[in-house]
């Protein structure tokens, strides 16, 4: 393992405790971040280098990590004039932790297959805690002997990883967890303002009912936060809108219906002319209260 060097690009939420997790696993890293001062105060923290850009980066990488934001950032970072493409050297592979679309994640492997290199695309869930405990959820796509190669890298934070078939089935399966989720957020939103409204102790309520058929990672984890209307950590009501959009124009490809998706992603676009783009997803409860 120590002798592997890796690059890992975009040190944002998400990134910047997995990169940290694969200094601290014994990895040479190099990173980039777009805004140079975040890049500094991860090479504070961890042992490692940070780069000018992402072909400076990626040079002599044998692992190239992206975590950025949408497919406009990931085609920058990767295929633009200073990206890691430009640099990436044959038999590396570039690991995209990015959540994009499916077709971005099959142009990419191609470009990869180009030269000579290769491409898993590998978004992840499980959240800040999740990147910050080395607990995420992995969903592969790409060659299976390529996949095993990476595995012993990526369980460095992975609680389960699985190759879910070629280049682009990882964020196929991405967009089955945030299609999944968004209908548990807005359930969970429903069932906290119901029973606030039926004088119900709302904490005893999710305490009891936790533990039964109901539960969900997300009724574990964020029904607290949602009752004391604290709504300033998790994932993004930006990024959510993002996502789902993303989703509703694969289904739009394949032919699957997506009623409630598309009903919940215009919540989120309500949360955002609120002013809450920012508020994290389970801020769907302040949409049903705002008239209160």
């Amino acid at each position: 393992m120590n002798s592997l060097r890796a690059a890992f690009i975009g040190l944002g939420t998400m990134g910047f405790p997995m990169a940290g997790h694969l200094a601290n696993a014994g990895l040479a890293m190099t990173v980039y971040n777009r805004t140079a001062s975040r890049a500094t105060r991860w090479q504070q923290q961890h042992p490692g280098l940070t780069a000018d850009n992402p072909a400076a980066a990626a040079d002599g990488a044998d692992l190239v990590f992206v975590c950025v934001g949408n497919d406009d950032d990931l085609r920058q970072v990767t295929l633009g004039p200073e990206g890691a493409l430009q640099t990436l050297k044959p038999d590396a592979i570039l690991i995209d932790h990015t959540t994009a679309s499916a077709a971005m994640a099959r142009e990419l492997s191609q470009a990869c297959q180009d030269r000579d290199a290769h491409f898993i695309d590998a978004p992840v869930s499980g959240g800040q805690q999740g990147a910050e405990n080395g607990q995420l959820s992995i969903m592969c796509g790409g060659n299976p002997a390529i996949y095993q190669r990476a595995l012993p890298v990526l369980e460095h934070y992975a609680k389960a990883c699985n190759l879910l078939g070629p280049a682009g089935s990882g964020q196929l399966t991405k967009m089955v967890n945030q299609i999944c989720v968004a209908g548990l957020v807005q359930a969970l939103s429903e069932g906290v303002a119901f029973a606030n409204n039926a004088g119900l102790d709302a904490k005893k309520v999710f305490e009891t009912i936790s533990q039964g058929a109901a539960s969900s990672w997300q009724m574990i984890h964020r029904h607290q936060t949602m009752i004391d209307d604290e709504f300033d950590h998790g994932f993004a009501v930006d990024w959510m809108r993002k996502d789902l959009d993303i989703c509703l124009q694969e289904a739009a490809r394949n032919g699957t219906p997506l009623p409630v998706t598309s009903q919940v992603n215009d919540f989120y676009r309500e949360l955002q002319a609120m002013g809450g783009g920012r508020w994290d997803t389970s801020a769907l409860l302040r949409r049903l209260t705002r008239d209160e």
